[in-house]
């Protein structure tokens, strides 16, 4: 298999150190050079000590342009747009952006949400990496809004674990205050919802419902948990039939007809749904891993597709079951 040299810029937080584990063992990837400006002359493992073993790289803050055929970027939200104005890439090279400063698809970039754009991924150079409760939510109601269920508002409700606020300390990210506690934050105004509904405009241009969206702060490390509702008048089994169909091709989204529980997705790249039918109303689970399927895993996927490798390849995860 051909090896794809390749870059990451912003290494050392938990979305880099994530891309690092899946990419150090991806079997098409040649990782070049790791970049962070915080932690430059290290190695890798003294920043990610689980990757002892895995690789002698040391971070670095030359961000290398020439022969790099891929470069992931995990920049902080709002770095991304001067670091490629001050960084020339070759307009062959593919450019996958994990922060939010694209995902609105400008200056050329195809927002990477690959059961909605695969398409269109595979003929990218430049691909927008969707939000991690942007993907839980888009999964758990795409089906539905593209078929025209939707004509009232949608009550959404998600929590996350800490790694979903990046590595930089706040106050609550702290183990002292997440610790047997949970808490709500933007209320009904989450940055996620602006991309949600730019997808959602795209399956069905009639779609202009409100999203009333409730996210919690989590009291553990990672994953995410969505649970989405609105009046449906149709059977269960209508439901599930439509939902099997519009994810038959999606190697990591699975409908499944049992009860679902987080860890299941939890160390994967799959988004786990579930489908229920209470009080005249549609409910939906969705269980992703917020650091893989809502960003570094989903990123790959993406790097797989433009490239046109098999979707799953370097992404054979197990859940981490109990």
């Amino acid at each position: 298999m051909k090896k794809i040299k390749t870059a990451i810029i912003g290494a050392a937080g938990y979305t880099g150190g994530e891309l690092l584990r899946l990419l150090v063992h991806h079997p098409a990837c040649d990782l070049v050079y790791v970049h962070s400006n915080s932690q430059t002359g290290k190695k890798v493992i003294e920043v990610h000590p689980d990757l002892i073993g895995d690789t002698e790289l040391v971070f670095t803050d030359k961000a290398e342009i020439e022969g790099i055929e891929a470069v992931f970027l995990g920049l902080p939200h709002g770095e991304t747009k001067g670091f490629l104005e001050s960084h020339s890439f070759s307009s062959d090279t593919v450019i996958i952006d994990l922060s939010t400063d694209f995902r609105d698809e400008t200056n050329g970039f195809v927002y990477g949400l690959p059961e909605v754009n695969n398409g269109k991924i595979k003929t990218a150079k430049k691909i927008a990496n969707p939000g991690c409760f942007a993907t839980g939510i888009q999964l758990a109601l795409a089906p539905a809004v593209a078929k025209g269920w939707i004509k009232n508002t949608v009550q959404i409700s998600g929590i996350t674990g800490s790694t979903g606020a990046g590595k930089k300390l706040a106050d609550t990210s702290h183990f002292s205050y997440r610790t047997g506690n949970m808490s709500v934050y933007k209320l009904f105004t989450h940055q996620h919802l602006k991309e949600i509904k730019q997808t959602f405009g795209q399956l069905n241009t009639e779609f202009n419902q409100e999203l009333l969206f409730v996210p919690y702060r989590g009291n553990f490390t990672r994953g995410i948990w969505i649970t989405a509702y609105f009046p449906f008048d149709g059977k269960l089994e209508e439901a599930e039939k439509v939902y099997q169909n519009f994810y038959y091709d999606a190697p990591f989204t699975h409908v499944s007809d049992q009860d679902i529980d987080m860890k299941q997705a939890v160390n994967t790249n799959k988004c786990i749904i579930h489908l229920k039918k209470e009080k005249g109303q549609l409910v939906i689970y969705s269980a992703i891993d917020n650091l893989l399927k809502g960003a570094s895993g989903q990123a790959v996927q993406n790097f797989n597709i433009a490239f046109g490798l098999e979707e799953t390849t370097g992404l054979h995860l197990k859940s981490i079951a109990f």
